[in-house]
C-alpha cells in the first residue's frame, strides 16, 4: 500500500511541475526580469514540490506566488525544510 501512494505523490508531483517548467524554460526567458524574491518564484515553486511532495509542495507554491506584486514581499524566502515528525515514547509499566 505504501508503495502505491510513493508512486502517486511522485506522479503528482510531475504533473505539478510540468506547468511550472514550462513557464519557467518556456515562457520566462521572453519577458524581462522581475522577480522580488530569490530564489525566484518557480524555482522556489520545483524546491517546495521536491522536497515538501505536491499537497503541501503546491500550498507552499500558490502562497509564494501570492506575494509576488508590486505591494507585495520581496527578498531572501527559501523553501521551508521538511520538519521531521517527532514520535512520543510511551512508558511501559
Amino acid at each position: 500500500m505504501r508503495k502505491i501512494g510513493n508512486i502517486l505523490q511522485k506522479t503528482l508531483s510531475w504533473i505539478l511541475l510540468l506547468p511550472v517548467y514550462l513557464y519557467k524554460y518556456g515562457i520566462s526567458p521572453l519577458t524581462p526580469a522581475s522577480c522580488r524574491h530569490v530564489p525566484t518564484c518557480s524555482e522556489y515553486a520545483v524546491q517546495a514540490l521536491k522536497i515538501h511532495g505536491p499537497f503541501k509542495g503546491f500550498i507552499l507554491a500558490t502562497k509564494r506566488i501570492s506575494k509576488c506584486h508590486p505591494w507585495g514581499t520581496h527578498g531572501y524566502d527559501p523553501v521551508p525544510p521538511k520538519e521531521k515528525i517527532k514520535v512520543k515514547k510511551m512508558k511501559v509499566k
